[in-house]
């Protein structure tokens, strides 16, 4: 058991950037299921070990994925005790018409005034505000990613963990 939770928190991760590379379709297909509602949800672990799941708005800019927080929410204490986190699009309908999309990872945080002021321009470029300060900023290291979109009658999912090629599976 201690080997695998150690094997566990050893995982790979990657940039966006990094995931753009290397799954380049899947990357995008993934990212403008999150841009087209600018809401996910955000799956945490409490410092009890059980989860917690909020909303946020993510934002995918200068080539990394973005979390910003307000200042000692829930959830950014969360991460700051645990990295683990899930990001979920918003759905829309229960048909999953337009797709699921799913990110894997740790969160990083950055304290620094450089990560601090890139974040608050790239924030303001997209919303036409900046953000409140004070609050936390994490940036995504990304373990994996999933799509899912139904394919008839079929799913089709579409996956990429960190170091492996992307996969299809269609499920019946």
């Amino acid at each position: 058991m201690l080997l695998l939770r150690l094997k566990r928190t050893l995982a790979v991760v990657a940039s966006w950037a990094e995931v753009e590379a290397a799954a380049p379709e899947l990357a995008e297909r993934v990212k403008e299921r999150f841009q087209s509602t600018g809401l996910a949800l955000l799956a945490s672990l409490r410092k009890d070990g059980s989860p917690r799941i909020g909303g946020i708005e993510p934002l995918f800019a200068l080539d990394e994925l973005w979390l910003g927080m307000m200042l000692d929410s829930r959830k950014a204490l969360d991460l700051r005790r645990d990295p683990r986190l899930a990001l979920h699009n918003a759905t829309e309908d229960k048909e999953v018409t337009n797709g699921d999309a799913r990110i894997s990872g740790r969160a990083i945080e950055l304290t620094d005034e450089e990560s601090l002021e890139r974040f608050s321009r790239a924030f303001q470029a997209e919303t036409g505000y900046a953000p409140p300060p004070p609050y936390h900023l994490f940036k995504v290291d990304v373990i994996e990613l999933m799509f899912l979109k139904p394919g008839g009658d079929h799913l089709v999912i579409e996956s990429w963990r960190d170091g492996e090629q992307p996969k299809r599976t269609e499920r019946r």
